[in-house]
């Protein structure tokens, strides 16, 4: 496979990756952070990270809007739980670093 395939294939996973994400409004970050070690958060921050390495000028809010589809308070404000107890526990007892 040569490398621009490879690059739409990955490019293409990740769309599929943040439209599932979008969709999936009822698990919660704290969900994915204490099961997977990353949320939404994680991966908007790597979007952030990766358009910077490019000399891409994108800040923290707008990589959020990519991943959320929507503004990021605005997704908390229609989505987002507080965590019960046992989702506090479980995050603490991962040592999970949020992002």
């Amino acid at each position: 496979m040569d490398s621009k395939t490879e690059t739409e294939l990955q490019a293409a996973a990740f769309r599929r990756l943040v439209e599932h994400l979008r969709e999936r409004t009822d698990v919660q970050n704290i969900d994915l952070m204490n099961v997977a070690g990353f949320c939404r958060n994680c991966l908007s921050r790597w979007y952030q990270e990766a358009a910077a390495e490019r000399g891409e000028a994108l800040d923290k809010e707008q990589a959020r809007e990519i991943v959320y589809g929507m503004p990021y308070e605005e997704w908390r404000a229609k989505y987002q739980t507080e965590a019960t107890a046992e989702q506090k526990a479980a995050f603490a007892k991962s040592g999970s670093a949020h992002g």
